[in-house]
């Protein structure tokens, strides 16, 4: 039975199933972040089979080179960004992740923010505690409706598909989308609409939301030019990952009027915040939980463990990167 190293904390029905099947886990039981330079001295010195490891572990050379025993890192996240593909490619190392456990729970978070941005919500709940509320005011804390707004949808992947769905036909929201591969599919289910540049999406959407993954040619894709073409009342969601956006460009644009708000359930440098992003008042911010809920949370776990056990009876891991 293979000897698995699991690097934080995760819903217990994961070790339980590894356990089942009578491998040897060890769990590191805190949930604070692993430094890399603690995680190579573990991975150095406990001869590893496996390992269960977070978006937050940074899997790259230094770490295959002090764990030369393990022979697959189990990523619990639907993303890899954190792990070296090209280093694990040359040295053999099976990679797998957990795609399709968040699609439901993330596009909820992101139509939560998007409501609870354009109707203020966070701001009047802060109103209230404050003890400011005396009495109804017909002009106190106006929002804006989305029936008939433009949301534009950078990215339509599982959850860019989700989020898509949910706007146009449970908030009768008009759709504009660019991604790399054209959704003829989603076009008819929505009416969604396909714009092939990703500047025309910003210049007419009313909301922006980004579902992309994070690549070399995604880094900074919202930047101060393209703060710049948004309409002065456009609203920018981000529940992807944080350095999608340019955060300190993003605050300019938050303080100076450039759009009118945004919503960030992740951040370019987690779990530190840009210089002032935190002290404006339209701006959303959630820590990185978009994905939290019970169902899904257990549901990576499950997969995580699923592709451990795959891989050490000899099969083919379901969920290969």
């Amino acid at each position: 039975m293979a000897k698995i190293f699991v690097t934080h904390k995760i819903p217990a029905i994961g070790i339980q199933m590894l356990k089942d099947k009578g491998h040897n886990v060890e769990l590191r039981e805190e949930s604070k972040l692993l430094p890399k330079t603690e995680l190579i001295k573990i991975l150095a010195s406990g001869n590893y089979n496996g390992v269960l490891c977070l978006l937050t572990d940074r899997i790259d050379a230094e770490v295959f080179v002090a764990a030369p025993s393990v022979k697959i890192f189990a990523n619990y996240a639907v993303g890899f960004d954190n792990i070296d593909i090209v280093e694990a490619k040359k040295r053999r190392v099976t990679i797998t992740n957990t795609p399709g456990a968040s699609t439901e729970s993330v596009a909820e978070h992101t139509l939560a923010l998007m409501l609870a941005l354009t109707r203020r919500i966070v701001e009047g709940d802060n109103f209230v505690r404050a003890g400011k509320y005396q009495s109804w005011d017909p002009m106190l804390l106006w929002g804006v409706d989305l029936l008939g707004k433009t949301l534009g949808i950078l990215g339509t992947g599982r959850i860019g598909t989700e989020v898509t769905k949910k706007a146009a036909l449970g908030l009768g929201m008009k759709i504009i989308y660019h991604d790399i591969v054209r959704n003829e599919k989603l076009e008819r289910e929505t009416g969604a609409s396909f714009l092939p540049l990703v500047n025309e999406v910003l210049r007419q959407a009313d909301v922006v939301s980004l579902h992309v993954p994070l690549l070399p040619e995604t880094r900074y894709l919202i930047n101060t030019e393209r703060l710049a073409l948004m309409k002065k009342t456009a609203y920018l969601i981000n529940t992807s990952r944080g350095p999608i956006v340019d955060e300190i460009a993003l605050v300019n644009a938050l303080k100076g009027g450039i759009i009118k708000g945004a919503a960030l359930d992740v951040f370019e440098n987690e779990p530190h915040l840009a210089e002032g992003l935190k002290d404006l008042s339209n701006v959303i911010l959630t820590p990185h939980i978009a994905s939290a809920t019970a169902e899904t949370r257990n549901d990576m776990a499950k997969k995580a463990a699923t592709n451990l056990i795959a891989f050490f009876e000899g099969q083919n891991p379901p969920n290969l990167v």
